[in-house]
């Protein structure tokens, strides 16, 4: 489940139902009919300039989140960061010099027009859509791009500013497989060819021209060579399926069997012919696709297949070349995840050794920091075993050389080595769980040193050879900036200060941040955003917000788009909005992540519960007139609180919903709850269809019925309980649309309903309009 979402995507609703599912009609003139016109001042007169927010301009363009660089690329010797350009309608691209920070044309309109072709569209936000194709791609030797597009693969050559095809829909070429979509192209590392996917197979181009060549043979639908499934690259966070060896000389790949997967009809209900897409999705105690790594010559020949074992329910979660281009590391972690061993598999023969294992007793929180040192002697691994993730250093035999970082806080996947200067970048929560700062540290040991100093979040690129970074900067109340920096942090270029006069209008108010004691008396983080003009004798009305789930982080000081906007919409109606991340979520450490194993719903359900007591003890808050809200997880949550919440909360909107975790896909489910074999009270405990006789108050839930992810089923399956349990809830179904429901027209009749639900069920209307 993509914790990124956050109802948004945060990386994010089209019929009404109130269970026997009343029409869109009906729907619409319940928003039409709302006395409070939803966003606007009571007292606003019409032709008045408003300075309220309101649905429409939360989720209309331009964003009001502003606009940052897109599409950036460091060249790969790292003096030059590239970004694509288009705001004058006529798209280039642009280099900034890393040293001096001027900006330069690099590809203008005129040698971009043919090349820059629409990408293929994956259309949902899940599974391999959460990532957006990539454009362009620079060679390793920096002297050239690859475009990409559907079907099209140009290289450009920076110096003549000429572009040659090296695969395209030419014709006559067909039957070599020419009329397929390209997917996942790379470059190799000596820059001669360029590989890519099509029809389910790895295929090759050279550079210098010919026809290009298929490498491996036999892939499908049901069987993938080089190529993601759905469940991998949303689960395990792959992002590929094939690596090339640094000599250039093989491939190494990832085949996924899918033959015994279950497939899930997603069905366009808007199609006269009722068109049908099959999507093979492993739910919970299912068979799993069945991995395994092949070895293919770049020269043609065998596939040789690496010896990781017989048992079909492994999951191959990492693959990464060592420097010598004769072992492969494979990462095998065993089906419930609480097991992972490194192995090295030699390349000729596929024979396999054991070099680390990592256990727990809970589960192993996968991460990308395994960097192999080019001398061929060293490596760095990141791990939780002390209760946080931390960075090692091992020799190549598997023996701990050294522990780099140390204390109660924890670094992020995604730390960079430059090997020159001996020194690790990594970014973490070293200063606080809600903020994320970039630091370095010594290879041969010490403190860490802060490279970034202003509060609040910090996402950073570093450049290949470690010399400048990237800084895209947010606040919880400020859109995020880009910034260019050298490696010891002084300030080199300001790229894009992305100021939107227009948020100044609306006067923000600000997000307290404090933390408040859970159930078992942990502190937890929490925000808070209180009414325009707030005054301490009033008793308001309250909205929760939560994602609740692993991985999951709400309370955080980084921008958050359009969820801020509508929590500050609901400020200004009299509503206080309250955050809280429970037991189970992200950045405090795997300890304070596990009590949910085996159990979901009922540690995270306590300590939201505790939040709200001690909301009821602030002698501003009207205990009476709570709601809470979420998305994915957070529409689970949601579900959870009204089902089980003990009348708590009044009412709840809860978006895309997991109702019954059977329904839910096998890497991510069994992570934390096991299969439903060995845990069926677990599973019948957390999942709220076993529940819904315990409705109490008005419950709104939204889901699409082309989700890929959260199935529409979970839905469904909750509106039968509903009516077997004579209870009440209002449903609005989108048809066709994937897990964010994220196009305008469907944002706006999802908020435009939520705004007045929360209004007409909380209280008050007078009061909430002031």
């Amino acid at each position: 489940m993509d914790a990124k979402m956050r109802g948004s995507c945060a990386c994010r609703l089209r019929k009404l139902l109130i269970v026997g599912f009343c029409g869109l009609v009906e729907c619409a003139m319940l928003i039409s009919a709302d006395p409070l016109r939803i966003g606007v001042s009571a007292a606003q007169q019409p032709g008045e300039t408003s300075n309220q927010l309101t649905v429409e301009r939360i989720y209309s363009g331009p964003s009001l989140s502003g606009r940052i660089l897109r599409d950036t690329v460091w060249s790969p010797d790292g003096k030059l960061l590239t970004y694509l350009d288009d705001r004058g309608g006529r798209p280039e691209i642009w280099a900034v010099d890393a040293t001096t920070g001027r900006r330069h044309v690099l590809v203008d309109a005129g040698h971009l027009r043919d090349v820059l072709l629409p990408p293929e569209s994956r259309g949902q936000q899940t599974g391999l859509g959460r990532l957006s194709p990539t454009r362009y791609l620079w060679s390793p030797d920096s002297q050239a791009l690859v475009f990409i597009s559907a079907r099209e693969l140009f290289w450009y050559d920076l110096k003549s500013q000429s572009a040659k095809r090296l695969v395209g829909e030419m014709k006559g070429q067909e039957s070599a497989g020419e009329g397929a979509d390209i997917d996942d192209a790379k470059i190799s590392p000596d820059s001669h060819w360029v590989s890519f996917l099509r029809n389910h197979d790895l295929w090759v181009a050279s550079v210098a021209g010919g026809e290009p060549r298929q490498l491996t043979k036999g892939g499908s639908e049901d069987l993938h060579d080089g190529e993601l499934d759905w469940v991998y690259p949303e689960e395990l966070d792959l992002e590929t399926a094939y690596w090339w060896a640094p000599d250039s000389s093989k491939i190494a790949f990832l085949q996924l069997d899918e033959h015994a997967v279950q497939k899930y009809p997603l069905v366009n209900e808007l199609s006269y012919a009722r068109s049908v897409t099959e999507e093979q999705f492993p739910a919970a105690g299912s068979p799993n696709p069945v991995a395994r790594v092949g070895m293919v010559d770049i020269q043609g020949g065998d596939v040789r297949w690496m010896d990781t074992g017989s048992d079909p329910s492994v999951l191959l979660a990492r693959v990464a070349w060592l420097p010598d281009s004769r072992r492969v590391a494979i990462e095998r972690l065993n089906r419930v995840q609480n097991h992972l061993e490194l192995l090295f598999a030699e390349a000729s023969d596929g024979k396999c050794q054991t070099v680390l294992t990592e256990q727990d007793k809970y589960w192993i929180n996968l991460n990308d920091d395994l960097h192999f040192f080019a001398d061929g002697r060293r490596f760095l691994w990141a791990s939780e075993r002390s209760g946080f993730r931390h960075l090692y250093l091992y020799d190549i035999y598997g023996k701990q050389i050294a522990q780099l970082t140390h204390g109660d806080w924890e670094i992020e996947d995604g730390a960079m080595v430059d090997e020159s200067a001996q020194t690790v970048y990594f970014t973490s929560t070293k200063n606080s769980p809600i903020e994320r700062q970039l630091y370095s540290v010594a290879l041969s040991g010490a403190e860490p040193t802060e490279l970034t100093h202003d509060h609040g979040t910090h996402e950073v690129s570093m450049a290949p050879d470690g010399r400048h970074f990237q800084d895209t900067y947010s606040t919880a109340i400020k859109p995020p900036q880009q910034r260019l920096y050298n490696a010891g942090g002084g300030l080199v270029a300001t790229l894009e200060e992305n100021k939107v006069p227009e948020l100044e209008k609306y006067h923000l108010q600000p997000i307290e941040f404090f933390t408040v004691p859970g159930a078992d008396g942990t502190p937890l983080d929490a925000a808070m955003i209180k009414p325009p003009g707030f005054d301490p004798t009033h008793r308001y009305p309250v909205i929760v917000h939560l994602y609740g789930g692993p991985h999951g982080q709400e309370v955080r000081d980084e921008w958050q788009g359009s969820n801020l906007l509508w929590h500050e919409l609901m400020a200004e109606k009299g509503f206080v909005i309250f955050v809280l991340d429970n037991r189970g979520t992200a950045a405090r450490g795997h300890n304070f992540e596990t009590p949910i194993y085996h159990q979901f719903g009922k540690v995270e359900l306590e300590d939201q519960l505790a939040g709200v007591k001690w909301l009821s003890n602030q002698p501003y808050i009207d205990r009476s007139r709570v709601g809470i809200w979420g998305w994915s997880f957070g529409g689970y949550m949601t579900c959870v609180a009204m089902l089980r919440g003990g009348g708590v909360f009044k009412a709840g909107f809860a978006g895309a919903p997991v109702t019954d975790w059977r329904r839910y896909d096998t890497i991510y489910t069994e992570r934390y709850m096991g299969t439903p074999q060995e845990n069926p009270d677990g599973y019948r405990d957390s999942s709220p269809v076993n529940f819904a006789a315990g409705l109490e108050g008005k419950l709104l839930v939204v889901h699409a019925t082309g989700d890929d992810n959260v199935h529409f089923s979970n839905s469904v399956a909750l509106s039968e309980k509903f009516v077997e349990a004579q209870k009440y809830a209002e449903f609005l179904i989108y048809a066709d649309r994937g897990h964010g429901i994220s196009d305008t027209a469907a944002r706006l009749h999802i908020f435009n309903r939520a705004t007045q639900f929360f209004v007409e069920d909380l209280g008050n209307k007078s009061d909430l309009a002031r």
